[in-house]
């Protein structure tokens, strides 16, 4: 996994974004992040033309556990290289690609709704 150990066990409600960073479950990090079933963890991406395969890994690792995965792409939309939506979809995956504050929004929303949801979010400031 990114960083070894989640910052936070399961999937909290994002309560801010911006600044650099986000804030969760009484809880800040500063930089992007992933938030997967497993816990929420650091994301070693600054924008989103740095997306690849290998920073995938740890979504297609807990893909048995994911029916949507939400991509903040930073301040403006993006389009996810179909390489990539096709590695994703493989494994079972839907993507959705927005704005960050957009993205962080709807995942609140699939969340309350018991979703299989998870978040792939690049900070904004």
């Amino acid at each position: 996994m990114p960083g070894d150990t989640p910052h936070f066990p399961g999937r909290p409600l994002i309560d801010a974004y911006g600044n650099g960073g986000f804030r969760f479950a009484d809880m800040s990090h500063r930089g992007s992040i992933l938030i997967l079933s497993s816990g929420v963890y650091a994301w070693n991406v600054a924008r989103f033309g740095d997306l690849d395969e290998a920073r995938l890994a740890p979504i297609l690792a807990e893909s048995e556990g994911i029916e949507i995965l939400l991509i903040g792409s930073g301040n403006l939309p993006a389009v996810l290289p179909e390489p990539l939506r096709a590695k994703l979809r493989a494994q079972g995956i839907g993507t959705e690609v927005m704005d960050t504050g957009a993205a962080a929004r709807t995942y609140n929303v699939l969340l309350v709704e018991n979703r299989a949801v998870a978040a792939a979010l690049i900070a904004v400031d």
